[in-house]
């Protein structure tokens, strides 16, 4: 039991230590990354809708 505290200590010192070493963006950098990523996601939502109206028209022009 004692040898499964001491690897949950460890495991709590080994965090702190890579929190430590990670590089946190700015204000700036994560308004922007954000707005990006915001801009990507509508641009793929629309080019799947697109596709799949074209899909599905050409789905019922074969169906008729």
């Amino acid at each position: 039991m004692k040898k499964f505290f001491s690897r949950i200590g460890k495991f709590f010192k080994d965090l702190k230590a890579e929190i430590k070493k990670v590089i946190w963006p700015s204000k700036k950098q994560l308004i922007n990354n954000t707005g990006v990523v915001i801009i990507v996601i509508l641009l793929v939502g629309i080019g799947i809708w697109i596709l799949d109206l074209l899909f599905s028209r050409g789905y019922m022009a074969l169906m008729q």
